[in-house]
């Protein structure tokens, strides 16, 4: 398994990271994990917001954290799965919200709180960690592990 050394980013301010969102999601493919974590208010959704723009999710869908249905489906170039572990207390609950099916599957999952995910969970995903620098600025930390980085970009795009 190879892991690509992380890039960091500061953004400084909420379009900014949804900017970085739309970017990713125009580029990845079908099949790509994305594992958020960081503090609450970091820009975890912020940033789903943005990816669902570069997946082509319709405009007229609402992009929220999933805090208390855990998973939202999205339609796009690929279904958009963002899940959030926050209110997860068990892995066992992993299996009963249908995550193993959704992490395997063809469509594009983002993490929230992937840090409850147990280190060997996944073979291969984009790791994004988020820190609060001031009330606008954030430190973004990009780390992918076990793909390799021409596997992320679609083929239509090359």
């Amino acid at each position: 398994m190879s892991t690509f050394a992380g890039i960091q980013i500061t953004t400084c301010c909420l379009e900014e990271t949804q900017q970085l969102g739309r970017k990713i999601g125009t580029s990845i493919s079908g099949g790509t994990v994305i594992c958020l974590t960081g503090d609450l208010g970091s820009g975890k959704t912020s940033f789903v917001q943005g990816l669902a723009m570069g997946l082509g999710v319709p405009d007229d869908y609402y992009i929220t954290s999933p805090t208390y249905v855990l998973i939202n489906k999205y339609p796009g170039r690929y279904t958009l799965f963002h899940v959030d572990l926050y209110r997860i207390k068990n892995p066992v609950d992993f299996e009963d919200i249908g995550l193993y099916e959704i992490l395997h599957g063809k469509s594009v999952v983002a993490v929230e709180w992937a840090d409850k995910l147990s280190k060997d969970f996944l073979s291969e995903y984009m790791a994004i960690h988020f820190e609060i620098l001031n009330d606008n600025s954030r430190k973004i930390t990009i780390t992918v592990n076990g793909y390799d980085k021409c596997n992320l970009i679609d083929e239509e795009k090359k």
